[in-house]
């Protein structure tokens, strides 16, 4: 069974890092999806697809793949670049955009 393992992003809705802090393990859907034909919904197989498992570290979540046999890949985290501002920037003399009302 395939598996990825990564740490979540913050949404576009967040501001602060809430949710984001530990990795997880997500299995890759491998079961076979077909749809009801009275309603048209949608079901697979496997409801593996479902589960996600939450570890502290990367380390704790490739030892459970590696202990149940899965095949999995690490997603490395992108680390977002901060912009250093102050209020101060907003009166500055050399500023590239006018300041107005």
């Amino acid at each position: 069974m395939d598996a990825k393992i990564y740490r979540p992003a913050r949404t576009a809705m967040q501001a602060g890092r809430a949710k984001t802090q530990k990795w997880v393990l997500e299995f890759l859907n491998a079961g076979k999806r077909s749809s009801d034909p009275l309603m048209g919904w949608t079901s697979i197989d496997d409801t593996n697809s479902q589960v996600q498992l939450h570890f502290d570290t990367r380390e704790q979540a490739i030892a459970y793949a590696r202990r149940h046999n899965l095949t999995f890949r690490v997603e490395e985290p992108r680390e977002p670049r901060r912009l250093v501002k102050s209020y101060a920037q907003n009166f500055a003399a050399d500023r590239k955009q006018p300041w107005t009302h």
